[in-house]
Order: structure tokens, then C-alpha cells, then sequence
């Protein structure tokens, strides 16, 4: 320490060796997030040119199709579902027609490229001042994500144009010097979609009001040459169709993602819908436009930008899904005082704009205006409501840190390997954790069926020869008791009835029960047990996919009986498919047993008395004899179960290291001693 606060040379020499590891690290992160960022774009380009060519670019069959703006010889919308500007028919056609030929790969590279330098610009455009470290890794994580999101998936693989503006108008703030310069861009852009026009404001009450000049006088002469050009096109689309408002698809289509969309699908309509989309599309403008300008003055003006844009997604009459990547760029402002905090509004913007909606919220109709909403509701959210931070505040560089409690000892040095998952004590946020628990059980199903090629039927030779080879493993232990069980429950209608009932009402409800009374009681356990279940659940899918597996109740020949769905006709080839979201071959391990135990360990270990210990432990005991009585799994997938939580709490001691210990509670402090400083107090 001497020699290091000194300027001695040992010391230098040691920090000198610590700053060249420090950006071995960076530079090596860097290549690794570059290098996923290459094999996401070579996916998706792969994905694209694999796809045959009939189902591939179909939206470009607007250009190139038989009844494409290509080959017909009157107006541009008397071709099939072409929606554009008369300007971008006018630019488009040639440069489309120059390229008909090779468009499978020429559009599809040159769609990449775009979204590559839609990338770049916004890694620029991250607010001053940023770390080295995040402006060395902002492009790649920025490409990356693009490349996932749904807009540049859509445009990709449909052959959409939607990238074009965006792209324009972040140019024409961030790239290209000159007021004038900036305005032509935008203007362009304008020119191509005209809710681009919502910039204006933006600018001119930033102080750029040549830009605004410009970009109006671009939009304007544009305009006219379209018009002197296209005279009909131009009065069609203008006049008899108010900018374009009834287009193409019909506007109430679930990839419409504006507000007149959702009205329209709520079911209003007419005089009453209009006017209802015109005063909250005007409340929406107001709001969002003064939020933007307030963002830009605090020198965020690419949260204003992307502010902007959802606003333009919100009022336009069609926000088709391809045109949403406004709302992805929302995330790179800051929510939240606490650390803890600051994830949620990141990662709930990525999952909206990288997952399907069914993903996101459960299959109920209750449900489906926010399912079929769901990004017009994000882009709502970060127009008018979300508290982005401004960098004025004293919690945009420095939030309110996070507690965490001293590691526990462990025998091995590389246990944890990952000690800031498990040292956590303070709640975590409940939105996120709702979110990722949800997105997580979807992921789960998803996984689960495309074990066996997407269908519950699929592979059912592959499930029945794994079945007999478990019938055959258990008869030579002498534990083959799931037929004898079976019909002996079967006999007795109370006890059939009691079986059946747990089977299908407490496999969710209790480890779902345990996680609520963790977070609520215990948020230092609740991360270790929501660990140790993630764990198991993935294990456990592993097993899913490497063997599909039979149960008893649809093994022909065995003679157990479904107590829960009934007789199962064996002569039809799909008799195992029961519901469409299932897979019924995903009984190795079974999860049913396994999740029970889950909850017989953890309420075992966590709860203060012994008759709750004992209770906990009778849930495993009632799921695994509810799971042989009815049928629907072998005595060897309790096992496997039992083997898939044991890894899962493995795994979590490996990663996280030991469950914590309870902070301690605070040492009072005599009023009669000064009270030394401190920063601000943990929450």
C-alpha cells in the first residue's frame, strides 16, 4: 500500500499489471460480444435464405408479385397491399426493379446492412458522459439486440422497408453535420412515412429550426414532384385515403399496433371511435412531445428521439408491427432510484420486442386486450408515463446501491462462482420477477412440445419403446407397482376422486405459494429457492428432449387407467394429444414430483416449526402417490425428479454459493457520541 500510495515502483508495476488485465478483459468481451452479434445476423440471414422461396419476402410480392407495383400499368395501389407514400413508390419501383433478380439476397444483405448501421448510429448516440467500457461494448450488445427484436425479424424475413426511415431520421440527428443536412434526412424520411413530421416539433423547440426548415421544404417539394409525377396515385393517397388510413390490411389486424388499432379492435367504431382517437392521439402528441423536448434540453437526446418515435407509433392510423423499432430505443433511459430497480423497464422493453405476445401474458380473455395491445402499450408507456431519470438527478449515475450480506464460508475456492446472485438481501422487484417467472413457464411449454417435433403425438413410437424400457428396468428391481396401485385407487371413488384432485390443482399452487410467502417473509431465501427451481426446471426439459418418455396411462397393452382424462382410445394415432399445449411424452423426470419436493426441502429448511416441516414434507409424499395412482407417471420418474432437484440446489450452491445468512441487526449508536458521516441508507 506504501509504495503503491507513494508512486513507488513496485507499486506501478502492480497497477500497471492490473490495468493491462483489466482491458484483456474488455478487449476479450468485446470479441465475444462481437462474435454474437455476427452469428445472430448469420442466423437470421440463414433462416431467411433456407425458407422456400414462396414463403420467404412475401411482402415483397407488392413489388415483384403478378399483381405487384411492378407489372401493373395503372395507379401504384391498384397492385396488392402496397401501402407506401406515392414518393416511396416513385424511388422504390426503379431501384426494385434494378434488383428483381437477385432479390433474395441483395434485399436480404442489404436489409443487414442496415439494421449494422442502425446499430453503430445508436451506440453513438448514448448520452455524455459514457464509460470507455460502454462505449467500446454499446454496438455490438445495440446490433444484437436488433437483430432479436421483431421488427428487424419481420422486415428481414418479409422483405419489408420499415428500417429505412428510422434509420434516416437517427442519421439525420446524430451523424450528418448541419441543421440543413439534418432536415433534408428527416424530410426524406417524412417523404417515405409521414408521421416522421412529429420530429419537427422536437426540433424546433430544441433550437433547430433550420433543420425544421429544411425537413419541411424536403417534405414539401418531395411531395410535389410525387404529385406532378403521379398526379392519381398521389390523389388517392392523400385525398380519398387521408395519408394512407385504409391501406392495405384491415386496420383492427392484430399487427396494427396504434391506438385507432386497438380502439377498433375493442369494438368501437364510426363517428365515435374517430373522434375518440383523434382526442387521446392529440392528449398523446402533447404529452409525449413535451416530454421529449424536456429530455433533449437535459441532453438525452436519444431517449427524446425514441420518446418521439413511440409517440409517432401511438397516433399514427397504422403502426404496423414492422414499424415498431421506436420502442426498443426507449430502453436506453434510466428508471429507477434503486439498483435493484434499474433492470425492470430494460428487460420488460426486450422481452416485449423479442417475444410473441402469448409469450408474455397467460392464454385468458380476460387478458387479450393487454396480450393483443402489448406493444402499443409499451410504446404508450414510454411516451407519457415512464420516470426516465434525468442526468441532473442525483440517481442517474450513482442509485441506491444494493444491500448484500457478508459470503458464507465454503470448503472449495471456486465456490461461489458467481457470489453477487447469492449475497443479495433485498427485495427484488416484483414486476420483473412476474415477468421472468411468466416468460420462463412459457419458454418451459414451448420447450416441452418441440421435444417431439412441435406435437404432443409426435415421437410416440420413440415414448413407447423408452416406456418399455422403464417397465423392464422396474421388474427387475420388483418396484413395477404402477398397475397394481392404479386399480386399487381406481376401486375406491373417494380415494380416486382425492388422487385426482391433487394431480391437477396443486402442482402450480403450492410452489407458487412458497415463492409469494419467500418474497413477502424472506427475500434473501427467495433468490436462493427461485434459483434452485429455475435449476431443476431446466434439467429437467433437458430430460424432456433426450427422452421422451410414455406413461403408464399411454403404454397400449398395460392396462393402467387414466383416472384424470378418461379412457384413452389406443387405436387412433394421436390419442395421447389431450390438449394442444402439452407434450405428453415429457415424464422423464416427471416435474410433478420434483417441483413437490422442491417445496418439501425448502419449507423443511426454511420454516420455524417442526409441524411445518413435517407438513411441507407431506406434499412430495401426496404428489408422488397422486402421480403412480393416476397413471401418469412410472415409480422411476419420481426418481428422476428427485435426481433433477438435487442438481438444481447443486447448481445453485456451485454458482451462488451457500444460502446466506440474515443480516445482523444494527448496533445502536449512544446519542451522547458523535455520529459519524455516511452516505445514504440502503434500501
Amino acid at each position: 500500500m506504501a509504495n503503491v500510495e507513494h508512486g513507488g515502483t513496485a507499486g506501478n508495476a502492480f497497477g500497471a499489471g492490473a490495468a493491462e488485465s483489466a482491458r484483456a478483459r474488455l478487449r476479450a468481451i468485446r470479441i465475444g460480444l462481437w462474435v454474437i452479434a455476427a452469428v445472430l445476423a448469420i442466423r437470421q440471414v440463414t433462416v431467411v435464405l433456407s425458407t422456400p422461396k414462396g414463403e420467404r419476402l412475401t411482402d415483397l410480392e407488392t413489388w415483384v408479385g403478378p399483381n405487384g407495383v411492378l407489372h401493373v400499368k395503372g395507379s401504384l395501389y391498384d397492385s396488392t397491399q402496397f401501402t407506401g407514400t406515392p414518393f416511396g413508390g416513385l424511388v422504390l419501383k426503379p431501384l426494385t426493379r434494378a434488383a428483381e433478380q437477385a432479390l433474395g439476397w441483395g434485399w436480404t444483405f442489404g436489409s443487414l446492412s442496415l439494421v449494422v448501421v442502425l446499430g453503430l448510429v445508436v451506440a453513438r448516440a448514448l448520452p455524455h458522459p459514457v464509460s470507455r467500457r460502454t462505449a467500446l461494448l454499446a454496438a455490438p450488445v445495440a446490433i444484437s439486440l436488433l437483430m432479436l427484436s421483431l421488427p428487424v425479424r419481420n422486415a428481414l424475413y418479409l422483405g419489408q422497408t420499415s428500417i429505412i426511415p428510422v434509420l434516416l431520421v437517427l442519421l439525420g440527428c446524430f451523424a450528418v453535420r448541419g441543421e440543413r443536412a439534418s432536415g433534408l434526412l428527416i424530410g426524406v424520411a417524412a417523404a417515405l412515412q409521414p408521421t416522421m413530421l412529429l420530429f419537427a416539433p422536437l426540433l424546433w423547440f430544441t433550437g433547430r429550426r433550420r433543420a425544421v426548415e429544411s425537413s419541411a421544404i424536403t417534405f414539401a417539394g418531395l411531395g410535389a414532384l410525387a404529385w406532378a409525377a403521379m398526379p392519381h396515385d398521389s390523389t388517392t393517397y392523400w385525398v380519398h385515403h387521408l395519408a394512407g388510413v385504409g391501406l392495405g390490411g384491415d386496420a383492427d389486424d392484430l399487427s396494427n399496433q396504434s391506438l385507432h388499432g386497438a380502439l377498433l379492435r375493442l369494438g368501437l367504431n364510426g363517428p365515435l371511435e374517430i373522434t375518440l382517437f383523434l382526442l387521446l392521439g392529440a392528449a398523446v402528441a402533447a404529452l409525449g412531445l413535451r416530454r421529449a423536448i424536456r429530455y433533449a434540453r437535459d441532453g438525452q437526446l436519444l431517449l427524446a428521439v425514441a420518446i418521439t418515435g413511440c409517440v409517432a407509433v401511438v397516433v399514427s392510423p397504422t403502426s404496423w408491427q414492422h414499424q415498431l423499432l421506436w420502442v426498443l430505443l426507449a430502453l436506453v433511459g434510466r428508471v429507477g432510484k434503486k439498483t435493484s430497480d434499474r433492470p425492470m423497464w430494460p428487460v420488460a422493453v426486450i422481452l416485449v420486442m423479442t417475444l410473441p405476445a402469448k409469450m408474455m401474458l397467460p392464454n385468458m380473455a380476460a387478458l387479450f386486450p393487454l396480450r393483443d395491445n402489448v406493444v402499443l402499450l409499451a410504446a404508450l408507456a414510454a411516451a407519457t408515463i415512464v420516470p426516465f431519470l434525468s442526468r441532473t438527478s442525483e440517481y442517474y449515475r450513482a442509485p441506491i446501491p444494493t444491500d448484500y450480506a457478508r459470503p458464507v464460508a465454503t470448503r472449495w475456492k471456486r465456490v461461489p462462482l458467481l457470489p453477487f446472485l447469492g449475497r443479495v438481501f433485498t427485495r427484488p422487484n416484483l414486476l420483473l420477477e412476474l415477468l421472468l417467472i411468466r416468460v420462463g413457464y412459457s419458454a418451459y411449454q414451448q420447450v416441452r412440445l418441440a421435444a417431439t417435433g412441435g406435437t404432443s403425438a409426435g415421437g410416440r413410437a420413440t415414448a413407447e419403446h423408452h416406456g418399455d424400457q422403464i417397465l423392464s428396468i422396474e421388474r427387475f428391481l420388483h418396484i413395477d407397482i404402477e398397475h397394481w396401485v392404479n386399480h386399487a385407487v381406481f376401486k375406491v371413488e373417494w380415494l380416486r376422486d382425492f388422487f385426482d384432485f391433487y394431480y391437477e390443482s396443486f402442482h402450480f399452487v403450492v410452489p407458487l405459494t412458497v415463492l409469494a410467502v419467500l418474497y413477502a417473509r424472506r427475500p434473501g431465501d427467495y433468490r436462493w429457492a427461485r434459483s434452485a427451481l429455475g435449476f431443476t426446471t431446466l434439467i429437467a426439459l433437458l430430460g424432456f428432449w433426450l427422452f421422451p418418455l410414455a406413461p403408464p396411462r399411454l403404454m397400449p397393452g398395460l392396462g393402467v387407467v387414466d383416472t384424470v382424462h378418461g379412457v384413452q382410445d389406443f387405436s387412433k394415432p394421436d390419442y395421447g394429444t389431450l390438449t394442444a399445449l402439452t407434450n405428453q411424452y415429457a415424464a422423464m423426470p416427471s416435474l410433478h414430483f420434483g417441483w413437490s419436493l422442491w417445496c418439501g426441502v425448502v419449507i423443511a429448511v426454511l420454516a420455524p416449526k417442526w409441524w411445518m416441516k413435517a407438513l411441507g414434507l407431506l406434499h412430495p409424499l401426496f404428489t408422488v402417490s397422486a402421480i403412480v395412482a393416476t397413471g401418469n407417471h412410472w415409480v422411476l420418474d419420481a426418481v428422476g425428479g428427485a435426481a433433477v432437484v438435487g442438481a438444481g440446489f447443486g447448481l445453485t450452491h456451485l454458482l451462488q454459493g451457500p444460502r446466506p445468512r440474515p443480516l445482523m441487526k444494527p448496533v445502536e449508536v449512544s446519542m451522547k457520541e458523535p455520529v459519524p458521516a455516511t452516505g445514504r441508507t440502503p434500501s
